[in-house]
């Protein structure tokens, strides 16, 4: 059985090595410029040769998003950028304006077409494969039987998404954000609007009533972890998560999840159980409440959130930082800046080249006694089987379900 590749969201480099450590085949990222998600952290253009670079040494894929509609004064800005691309190695270049398309041709750098080209059926496949692209991402709308028959006609890698957030216009081609704000969502600026509480207001008879129990504009996350195996058996190339504007930890989670499903399902060993422990894990980190897309048909009307923000049943609460880390002994030093710790306790240990270190303490020493808690302002050093650096970030995870 042929594994999919597991292509993971990258936006700042806690990011990039989070995913590397849970298990990414491949990530892909922005710079700031001309992409999807201008308001994640993003990447600079000299980043990309040190960003190809590790991802090199660890045999991991590099894809740029290079998928904004383009403007004519910017046609220098994608030569440039596709220059650095080339010069740098980097795999793929994630497209959809032709004007990217075609500097891609011409300067042989391999390119993805993105799912805002809405690719929904094989003669479409077929048109971007003649042009030159060597993997494309289907539409959101395209259920599983659907993407079933067109990898029967087509020889294209097909890319579709597996988890994460879903927008109401689906491809991202909406205008609310930028009627209300100015700010496109086609230039990667959304500033999600949609999301929020929305009320009807009647100016005859002056009252108003709150638009129905769930937030009618704001879907669920999409979420397949219960029916990955599916997706798996149906030939699918690439499974792609969505994310780049959220936290390194849930990059380490959420890849490490469907890094394990993926590996499982193809030993025989993903059973409906594992997949229950998964998803409950899934749902420890931001999520809006999960939904199947339209892998089984067009999302029921309770496809929507809630309620605004996060469904996560955990949250983070910082800590303090790192202070030295002794290899020989594996041990971390911590300085507790802003809540007490104690043996038992999940912390997270985030930093730029640490990515992300998921542990529960084992044991504490202060001062050379063990202790069971650390107070505010303490050092205390705790066992790491994990290299932690200096000025990482500590942080302790509580949950949020009574």
């Amino acid at each position: 059985m042929k594994k999919p590749q597991l292509l993971a969201p990258v936006g700042d480099w806690k990011m990039l090595h989070a995913a590397i450590k849970a298990g990414a085949d491949a990530i892909y990222f922005g710079i700031d410029k001309l992409n999807m998600r201008a308001k994640a952290d993003n990447f600079k253009l000299i980043d990309l040769k040190e960003i190809a670079k590790i991802c090199k040494e660890k045999k991991i894929e590099t894809n740029l998003t290079l998928n904004t509609i383009i403007y004519e004064d910017e046609l220098n800005d994608v030569e440039k950028i596709l220059k650095e691309v080339k010069a740098a190695e980097i795999d793929f270049v994630i497209c959809w304006d032709m004007s990217v398309v075609r500097r891609c041709i011409e300067f042989g750098v391999p390119f993805c077409v993105s799912t805002q080209a809405s690719i929904s059926n094989s003669e479409a496949a077929k048109y971007y494969q003649e042009l030159g692209a060597h993997r494309i991402t289907l539409a959101r709308e395209c259920t599983l039987e659907k993407i079933k028959e067109m990898r029967e006609k087509v020889d294209i890698e097909i890319e579709t998404f597996i988890h994460g957030a879903m927008c109401v216009a689906i491809s991202g081609r909406c205008f609310l954000s930028q009627s209300i704000f100015g700010q496109s969502a086609n230039r990667g600026e959304c500033l999600q609007p949609c999301r929020r509480e929305f009320e009807i207001y009647d100016k005859q008879d002056d009252y108003s009533l709150l638009l129905g129990n769930d937030y009618v504009l704001s879907p669920k996350d999409l979420c397949s972890i219960e029916f990955i195996d599916k997706l798996i058996d149906a030939g699918i190339d690439v499974f792609k998560i969505e994310g780049r504007k959220r936290s390194p930890e849930y990059i380490a989670k959420v890849v490490s999840i469907y890094r394990n499903a993926i590996d499982l399902h193809t030993e025989g060993k993903l059973t409906k159980e594992i997949k229950l422990e998964m998803l409950n894990e899934l749902k420890k980190v931001y999520n809006r409440g999960f939904s199947s897309g339209f892998y089984f048909g067009i999302p029921e009307a309770t496809e929507f959130a809630k309620k605004y923000g996060s469904h996560a049943t955990t949250k983070k609460i910082y800590v303090g930082k790192v202070i030295n880390y002794f290899r020989k002994t594996n041990i971390v030093h911590i300085k507790i800046e802003a809540e007490e710790i104690s043996v038992g306790d999940n912390i997270l240990i985030i930093g730029n080249s640490t990515g992300v270190i998921e542990m529960q303490i084992p044991s504490m020493v202060i001062d050379e006694k063990q202790v069971t808690t650390a107070p505010k302002t303490s050092d205390v050093t705790i066992p790491c089987p994990e290299i932690a650096r200096v000025n990482d970030q500590v942080y302790k995870v509580v949950s949020l379900i009574d």
